[in-house]
């Protein structure tokens, strides 16, 4: 199994620290609002390479964070006249109902930053000891960049360009730092902000220290794989390395893996642009799956390589639906023969014909040892299903012969995280707890959401009434 390294920037041998085990570090999102779209791409594409791991026969340790206090939380919590904490809790819960809908796992541990300070302050601390760190006069601490003689590996950056080149680097306080490419491991508190206690004053942590110091606890001092999107590279990842490495004293993760951005279509131009939250160009997770079943957005997210850039526009997302139904329409026909067949035992023909079959498990094999590329594992499947298709069409197989194949198409599928059975319509349960919410959200006088729950509603075919019994609902 062949891995593409960012470190190295070539695809390399997979080698477990330990054998047969994986130790997997996943950045999670910053929890100040629905999880978007770009968000989703990391979470399902490295769910899928854990998948395959699994697949392969490994015990993976796999932890994903939430980034639960972070100046978009705070403003976010001043905004709506909530502290951070009961804003960062509500849209966990909501990630966490997102994901579960989009098939992702949960993770083996799922840290949240707020929960691990004891163990920042400790590192930062083993920093300041070990000279890599030094704090300023009001108590914020910094990182001494040029001290890490390897800064700048991971992203390919020189240090003495940085400077000129790279602001996000340079943080405010930069009167205080003795160069401007010092990075704040703990910032002191401002009005209203949460804060803890620690040796050099009342604040809380930089953003890098958080994920350095849980990939530590609950992983290891080195661990397998670390991944995210690659706009986490620099300056996120590069300072976890400096951080991670400088405080243990080892190589912090063997294989860097990122996935490409995602670009929207521009409806007025009709061409792709990056996706950006500043510029509005961005959809939820929750906007999609008003049209579509979340499995066609999971099928869309590992429809090309997960390093390539990934275009999102309506047309594809139809495109995909319908090869997620082809697979679909298979299964269901096997299913559907196998029910009406006789024979629980293969012919000897058929011993042939599923042994072709597995041929194409083969290729699916092939395709994610070579760094996990999804695009040639779906190509294998529907080379699968129209072998299916050929199969069901003839008369006289047996239920074994039917069974078999089935077993075939909804293992690799299984693989990447795509359910064969057609989605039912929402449960009444689900339609039940969906009312509550947005009964909830009118009583905060949240009429956006509410709002937003009602239109949800309605285009899966639920239809509301208000009554003085409460809520009624029947569907269309």
């Amino acid at each position: 199994m062949k891995i593409y390294n960012t470190l190295s920037r070539k695809k390399e041998e997979f080698v477990p620290v330990e054998p047969g085990k994986v130790r997997m570090y996943v950045c999670g999102p910053t929890v100040y609002n629905l999880i978007h779209i770009g968000n989703a791409r990391p979470m399902i594409i490295f769910d899928t390479v854990r998948r395959y791991f699994l697949y392969k026969g490994y015990d993976v340790n796999y932890v994903s964070n939430f980034t639960d206090v972070d100046d978009k939380i705070i403003k976010k919590a001043q905004e709506e006249g909530k502290t951070a904490e009961e804003v960062s809790s509500h849209y966990i819960e909501e990630c966490k109902k997102d994901m579960e809908s989009l098939n992702i796992l949960p993770a083996t541990t799922a840290p949240q930053a707020t929960k691990e300070i004891d163990g920042m302050i400790d590192m930062i601390q083993t920093l300041i000891d070990k000279g890599f760190a030094y704090v300023a006069e009001d108590g914020t601490v910094y990182y001494r960049t040029r001290k890490f003689q390897d800064y700048g590996e991971l992203s390919h950056k020189n240090i003495d360009e940085l400077e000129a080149g790279h602001r996000e680097i340079q943080v405010t306080g930069g009167e205080q730092k003795e160069d401007p490419l010092d990075f704040v491991l703990w910032k002191p508190k401002k009005e209203g902000e949460p804060y803890w206690d620690s040796p050099w004053c009342k604040g809380r942590p930089g953003w890098h220290i958080e994920c350095s110091v849980m990939s530590k606890r609950y992983l290891g001092d080195t661990i397998d794989i670390h991944a995210g999107g690659e706009d986490l590279v620099f300056p996120h990842h590069e300072n976890e390395i400096a951080q991670s490495e400088a405080a243990n004293g080892c190589t912090f993760a063997k294989y860097w893996m990122h996935n490409g951005f995602l670009n929207i279509k521009n409806e007025q131009s009709s061409k792709y642009e990056k996706m950006s939250k500043s510029t509005g160009n961005f959809f939820t997770v929750r906007d999609v799956l008003e049209k579509y079943d979340p499995q066609v957005l999971r099928f869309f997210m590992l429809s090309v390589h997960y390093r390539s850039p990934l275009n999102f526009s309506a047309e594809l997302m139809e495109a995909v639906k319908s090869g997620l139904e082809r697979i679909r329409n298979a299964a269901e026909l096997l299913r559907d023969k196998a029910a009406s067949a006789q024979g629980d035992a293969l012919t000897e023909e058929e011993k042939g014909l599923v042994q072709e079959a597995e041929g194409f498990r083969k290729k699916f094999e092939e395709a994610m040892d070579d760094d996990f590329n999804t695009a040639d594992a779906v190509s294998s499947i529907f080379e699968l299903v129209k072998f299916s298709n050929t199969q069901a069409a003839r008369e006289g197989h047996t239920k074994a012969f039917y069974e078999a194949l089935l077993k075939e198409l909804e293992e690799l599928s299984d693989i990447l995280g795509i359910k064969t059975e057609k989605e039912e319509e929402l449960l009444d349960a689900q339609v039940e707890a969906l009312i509550q919410e947005r009964q909830d959200a009118r009583k905060a006088k949240n009429f956006a959401r509410a709002d937003e729950i009602r239109d949800q509603l309605a285009a899966q075919g639920i239809l509301l009434k208000d009554t003085r019994e409460g809520v009624k609902w029947t569907r269309a």
